[in-house]
């Protein structure tokens, strides 16, 4: 029988991923790096403050941000799991409805404000709409989640960034996938005078053929196309009912699963 994994766009077996919370005009200068070395990630905004001081302005969010993604923080960044259920869930929907008609798309990402969430939270994010949920707790490994709603990053920006960099790049596999997902405020870069630590990562792991760029969304998506898929029961065949391609590993070989076919393996 074949031996079958999911493996990212193009074949790939490792994926970087950002996370970044608030929207303020520190994200300016994130961005700009991050676009520099062709880094991808996701920017997770409060909407209610947009256009308030120290916030960038609701007008600049769909260019900034372009080329990444945009998700939830909630409208104004309560304890969520402390709200009334209806409460909650005008945090959520306002959030996602004020930030869709700034960027033009459908918002499915979130990001829990203070870390804190609960099973009734969870419950009405994806009730709302949302298919991942970011948490504050840093795994320091390089696994995908078992449960995109309790989404745990690597590591936050300051914690052994470099290390972890350097240990993610010297990962060699045909069939494991890794992420390394780092996460954050840029605030904190301005605050604590290190700029330069994301020069630094972002010079070290940018530019390289063996790694997707991805956002948050599009990681989420690739895993639930890959579910999606429908192979027979011995893996001689597959079929993929999604409208883009997804990218199998067969016996340690990539191979592409065009939008619509079936295919023999």
């Amino acid at each position: 029988m074949n031996r079958v994994y999911m493996c990212f766009p193009g074949g790939r077996t490792k994926c970087l991923t950002l996370s970044y919370d608030d929207g303020q005009a520190f994200d300016r200068r994130l961005v700009e790096i991050l676009n520099r070395h062709g880094v991808r990630g996701t920017f997770n905004l409060i909407s209610g403050r947009l256009g308030g001081a120290p916030h960038i302005g609701a007008e600049e969010v769909k260019a900034l941000y372009a080329g990444h993604e945009v998700a939830s923080h909630t409208l104004t960044h309560p304890h969520l799991a402390q709200c009334p259920l209806p409460a909650m869930l005008d945090e959520i929907t306002m959030d996602r409805r004020n930030l869709e008609a700034l960027v033009g798309y459908a918002v499915r990402g979130f990001a829990y404000p203070y870390g804190v969430y609960s099973d009734e939270v969870i419950r009405a994010l994806m009730s709302s709409g949302i298919v991942y949920a970011r948490t504050v707790e840093s795994t320091h490994i390089f696994f995908m989640p078992a449960d995109f709603m309790r989404w745990k990053p690597t590591c936050h920006h300051d914690d052994h960034l470099m290390e972890l960099g350097r240990k993610f790049l010297d990962l060699q596999s045909d069939v494991h996938l890794s992420l390394m997902y780092v996460w954050g405020h840029s605030f904190e870069f301005d605050r604590n005078g290190n700029w330069q630590l994301m020069e630094d990562f972002c010079g070290l792991m940018g530019g390289r053929d063996d790694i997707w760029y991805a956002t948050n969304i599009e990681i989420a998506d690739a895993a639930e196309a890959f579910r999606r898929l429908r192979f027979s029961q011995d893996n001689s065949f597959v079929y993929n009912p999604s409208a883009e391609s997804v990218w199998i590993r067969v016996n340690g070989a990539p191979v592409e699963v065009p939008a619509g076919e079936q295919i023999e393996l």
